[in-house]
C-alpha cells in the first residue's frame, strides 16, 4: 500500500502529460471531468478546515498538478469538439441545460466567471502571497532571535528549539512557493480565455468550411460546446482560486476557518443588535419588500439574545469557580502562613497568563524553567508559588524570595515586548528589558509582525516574566539551596558513588559545612552539577583544614577545566588583570577574618580600584565581550569579596583557572590608579 501511495502521484502526472497527445473517448472524458470538479471541491474543503497554512504544505504542488490536469482536459475536449462535434454528456449538459441553450447567456456567464476568478480572486490571492512571502523572509531573523532567547531562558529545550527553527524555515519555504504557485492560477485563467476563443473560431471554420453546415447551425453547435467546455473548466478553476485565497490569507489559529468566523463574527451582542435593528429600519423605506428585511433583522436579534445567554452562563461558571470556602482549621492556617522560598505575584489583570482556558501557559513555562536551572546549575529550585496580589498596580508582577520582594516588572495585557534600537516608529510604552536593561517598548500585540520585520526582537509577556524569574533564580541560587536540598543531592551521589559520601560526611564535614561551600560556589555562578569531583576535593581538603575559603578553592580546583568555558568567546578569554606591583600591594593587604580573607586597603585607593574595575568591565561588555577579572590564587577569595558589591556579575578567576582558554586577550591592565575623573584610559597600564 505504501509503494502504491508513493508511485500514485508520479504515475498520475505522466498520465496527464499523455492526455495532451493521446485522444480520449467521450465516456472517459466525462469521468475525468467529474474527477476534476470533485478534486477541486475536496481541495477547497481541506483549505477551509486547516488550522494553519503549514498543515497543507503540499498545496503549491497540488496547484501545479491540478492546473496541468485541467489544461489536459481542455486539450482533450477541444480535440473531440473539433473532430466529432461532441465531447461527452457533461460538456453537452453544461452547454445546453446550465445556460439554457442560449449562446448569449453562456458567453455572459462565462465572462462573469472569468472576471470573478481573474480580476478579483486570483489577483488578490497573488498579491497576498507576494506580500506574505516578503514579510515572512524579512521576519526570519527576529523569529530566530526569539527562539534563541526562549532557549537561553529555559522556556524550551534544544529539541523544541530545533523544531521551531525547522517550522520557521518551512513557513518561509511555503510562502515563497505560494508566491510562485499563484502565478499558475493566474496563467490558467488566461489560458481558459484563449482556449475558448480557439474553440469558437476553430469550430466555425470546421463547421462551415469542411462540413458544409449553415453558418447559423455551426455557430449554435460549436459555440455551445465551446461555452460548455469553458464552464466545465472554469468551475474547478474558480474553486482552486478560492482555495488559494483562503490558504494565503489564513492566519495561525486553534480551530478551522468556519469555527473562527462564526466565533468571531457572532461573538459580540452589540454588533448583532445594531445590524438587526438596522435591517428593520430599512422596512420603513417605501417600496422595499418588508418580509426579507424582517426575516434578516429578526435572525440577527435572535442571534444576539443567544450570545447574551452564553455570556451569562460563562459569567455564572466563573462566579461558581471563585466561590471557594475558606476553612479556618489549624492545618489550613499553618499552610497559609508558611513562607514560600520562591513566589510569583500577579496583579489582577495578569491572571490570564496562568489561565489555561484563554491560552495562558506561564505555569508550564515555570516548570520548564525548573528543569533548565537544574541542568545549568545542578540544583533543584523549590516550586514557584504563583498567586494573585490585588495590592499590586495594574500590569505589574513581583518576584518574592522567602516572602520578601526582590524584583518587579510590568507585562501590560494585550501587548508584546519589542527589543531593539529603532522602535520610535512603533506606538507603545517605552521601557527597559528587565534582565539586561536594553531599550524596549511594550507595543500592541497586533504589531508583532511589523516589529519583527523592522529588526526588533519581539517577546511575549509570559516569556518576559519567565526570563526575569530565571535571572532572579540565578542571582539568588545560593539562598535557594537549603539544608534539605543538600541532603537530597548527597543522597543522589551516594547511590552511584557511596564511598565518596561515606568518607566526606559526617566524619569530615557536616551538611551545614557542605552547604556553605556549595553556596559559595553558586554565589560566583559556578555550577555544582559535578558533585562527585566537588565532594572528592572537599574530602581531601577537609583532612587538612576546614577553612571555608580553602574548601571553596579546592572545589574550584577540581572543576578547573570547566570554570573558564562559560566566559569564552570563540576560544578567547577577555581578562582584566593587575600590574605586578599593585598585585603585590594587595597581597600584603590581605587579612583573615571570620568571614574569610578580605583586602584591608586604604579607603581612597579601594574606591579608585573599584571604579576602575567597573569601568573596564563595562567597556569590555559594550564591545560584546564577557570579561573576567584574573589575579593570583592567593588573592582570588579576597578580590571576589572586594569587587562583589560594585560588580556582582564580574567573575573573578585565578591564573591557574585559565587552562580551558585557547587564547587570553587583555581587556585592561590596572596599574597606577589616578583620579578616576581622568577616565578609563589613564588607569590602564597596557591593553591588547
Amino acid at each position: 500500500m505504501k509503494s502504491l501511495t508513493k508511485l500514485g502521484v508520479p504515475i498520475g502526472i505522466v498520465a496527464v502529460v499523455a492526455m495532451l497527445v493521446v485522444p480520449l473517448p467521450a465516456v472517459v472524458l466525462d469521468l475525468l471531468i467529474a474527477l476534476n470538479i470533485t478534486g477541486a471541491l475536496l481541495i477547497l474543503m481541506v483549505a477551509m478546515f486547516i488550522h494553519k497554512p503549514l498543515e497543507f504544505a503540499a498545496f503549491p504542488s497540488v496547484i501545479l498538478v491540478m492546473t496541468l490536469f485541467r489544461l489536459a482536459l481542455n486539450v482533450s475536449a477541444t480535440r473531440l469538439v473539433l473532430l466529432d462535434g461532441y465531447a461527452g454528456k457533461v460538456i453537452d449538459t453544461f452547454g445546453h441545460f446550465v445556460v439554457g441553450g442560449s449562446l448569449i447567456v453562456g458567453l455572459i456567464v462565462f465572462a462573469i466567471l472569468l472576471v470573478i476568478q481573474f480580476v478579483v480572486i486570483t489577483n488578490g490571492a497573488g498579491r497576498v502571497a507576494e506580500v506574505g512571502a516578503r514579510f515572512t523572509l524579512d521576519a526570519m531573523p527576529g523569529k530566530q532571535m526569539a527562539i534563541d532567547a526562549d532557549l537561553n531562558s529555559g522556556l524550551i529545550d534544544e529539541e523544541e528549539a530545533r523544531r521551531r527553527r525547522a517550522e520557521v524555515h518551512a513557513e518561509a519555504d511555503f510562502h515563497g512557493a505560494m508566491d510562485g504557485a499563484s502565478k499558475f492560477v493566474k496563467g490558467d485563467a488566461i489560458a481558459a480565455i484563449i482556449i475558448t476563443l480557439v474553440n469558437l473560431l476553430g469550430g466555425f471554420a470546421i463547421g462551415v468550411a469542411q462540413l458544409g453546415m449553415p453558418f447559423g447551425d455551426a455557430i449554435q453547435t460549436y459555440s455551445l460546446l465551446s461555452i460548455g467546455d469553458g464552464l466545465v473548466s472554469q468551475i474547478p478553476a474558480l474553486l482552486l482560486s478560492v482555495a488559494t485565497g483562503l490558504v494565503v490569507t489564513r492566519s495561525v489559529a486553534d480551530s478551522d476557518m468556519g469555527s473562527d468566523i462564526m466565533n468571531q463574527v457572532f461573538a459580540r451582542q452589540t454588533p448583532l443588535r445594531v445590524a438587526g435593528f438596522g435591517a428593520l429600519v430599512l422596512c420603513l423605506i417605501p417600496g422595499l419588500p418588508k418580509l426579507p428585511f424582517i426575516i434578516a433583522g429578526g435572525a440577527m436579534l435572535l442571534a444576539s439574545s443567544r450570545v447574551k445567554q452564553i455570556e451569562q452562563e460563562a459569567t455564572a461558571e466563573v462566579a461558581t469557580a471563585t466561590e471557594v470556602a475558606i476553612p479556618d482549621s489549624p492545618e489550613q492556617l499553618a499552610a497559609e502562613i508558611r513562607v514560600d522560598p520562591l513566589g510569583l505575584e500577579l496583579s489582577a489583570d495578569l491572571i490570564d497568563l496562568v489561565d489555561t482556558r484563554v491560552g495562558g501557559d506561564l505555569l508550564d513555562r515555570v516548570k520548564a524553567l525548573r528543569r533548565k536551572v537544574a541542568g545549568e546549575l545542578g540544583i533543584v529550585i523549590p516550586p514557584v508559588r504563583t498567586r494573585d496580589n490585588l495590592e499590586l498596580p495594574l500590569h505589574t508582577y513581583a518576584i518574592t524570595l522567602y516572602g520578601a520582594e526582590v524584583a518587579r516588572g510590568e507585562a501590560p495585557r494585550g501587548t508584546v515586548l519589542a527589543i531593539g534600537d529603532f522602535l520610535g516608529s512603533l506606538p507603545g510604552t517605552p521601557t527597559r528589558e528587565p534582565v539586561f536593561g536594553l531599550d524596549a517598548k511594550w507595543i500592541p500585540a497586533e504589531l508583532r509582525h511589523q516589529a519583527e520585520v523592522g529588526g526588533a526582537t519581539v517577546v511575549d509577556r509570559a516569556s518576559v516574566v519567565t526570563t526575569h524569574l530565571a535571572e532572579v533564580v540565578h542571582q539568588h541560587a545560593s539562598r535557594l539551596l537549603g539544608r534539605e536540598d543538600v541532603r537530597l543531592l548527597t543522597d543522589v551521589v551516594k547511590r552511584s558513588h557511596p564511598v565518596v559520601i561515606e568518607e566526606l560526611t559526617p566524619t569530615q564535614l557536616s551538611l551545614g559545612e557542605i552547604q556553605a561551600v556549595l553556596r559559595s560556589l553558586l554565589d560566583e555562578s559556578v555550577p555544582i552539577r559535578d558533585l562527585v569531583r566537588i565532594f572528592e576535593a572537599l574530602s581531601v581538603r577537609a583532612a587538612v583544614s576546614k577553612d571555608l575559603d580553602g574548601l571553596v578553592e579546592a572545589a574550584r580546583a577540581a572543576l578547573d577545566p570547566s570554570l573558564a568555558v562559560t566566559y569564552l568567546s570563540d576560544g578567547t578569554l577577555h581578562a582584566i588583570s593587575f600590574e605586578p606591583m599593585l598585585e603585590q600591594r594587595m597581597l600584603e593587604a590581605v587579612r583573615q577574618t571570620e568571614s574569610g580573607a578580605v583586602l584591608a586597603l586604604d579607603p581612597e585607593l579601594a574606591q579608585r580600584l573599584l571604579i576602575t574595575v567597573t569601568q573596564l568591565a563595562t567597556a569590555s561588555e559594550n564591545e560584546g565581550h564577557r570579561p573576567v577579572l584574573v589575579c593570583a590564587p592567593q588573592l582570588r577569595p579576597a578580590v571576589r569579596r572586594f569587587v562583589a558589591p560594585a560588580a556582582a556579575r564580574l567573575p573573578v578567576l585565578s591564573y591557574t583557572e585559565l587552562g580551558a582558554a585557547q587564547q587570553v586577550r587583555s581587556a585592561g591592565v590596572i596599574g597606577d590608579l589616578p583620579d578616576p575623573a581622568l577616565g578609563v584610559g589613564a588607569a590602564i597600564g597596557a591593553t591588547a
